[in-house]
């Protein structure tokens, strides 16, 4: 085998190798389950499963490198408290629509269709308890708007 292989066989392996690292250290933050309501001020009812992201892990990697995501499906980021949020789409692979959510549940703004991949500040209009990503299109495909309400134990919670 010529040098020129050899060098070639080891920057494959190490770049397989990395890869993989890569894909066990995401695959180690866990996320729960729960269900979401969201109701619309005419009172309709969208439900969606979602995955709750509460520690600093899981607030970090959030929808991070997945490629899909189910239509019912979105993942909810719960601050705990009242403060102000930016969020950004670095190193997420599908656009995303984001609601940001007061600690009573009411819907106080939306980024519809965040650009994958882009490191834009999107920040939050206000202090905010949590934000909820849906898939792209979602918020007009719906016609959510801001009053609208999202049911979760977390807001029922809140201080």
């Amino acid at each position: 085998m010529s040098s020129r292989r050899r060098v070639m066989a080891v920057l494959v392996g190490a770049g397989l190798m990395l890869a993989s690292a890569v894909a066990s250290a995401q695959a180690l933050v866990a996320f729960p389950r729960s269900d979401v309501e969201v109701v619309t001020a005419d009172g309709r009812h969208h439900r969606f499963t979602v995955e709750v992201a509460t520690t600093p892990e899981q607030l970090a990697q959030g929808l991070m490198y997945r490629r899909k995501m189910a239509a019912d499906a979105g993942m909810l980021f719960d601050f705990r408290m009242e403060r102000p949020v930016s969020m950004w789409m670095r190193n997420t692979l599908m656009p995303l629509d984001m609601l940001f959510i007061a600690k009573d549940g009411k819907v106080v703004g939306f980024k519809e269709r965040a650009v994958p991949g882009s490191e834009e500040i999107i920040s939050a209009p206000g202090m905010i308890r949590a934000v909820l990503e849906l898939n792209g299109g979602t918020v007009a495909r719906l016609g959510l708007a801001t009053g609208d309400r999202v049911v979760h134990p977390i807001f029922a919670a809140a201080p």
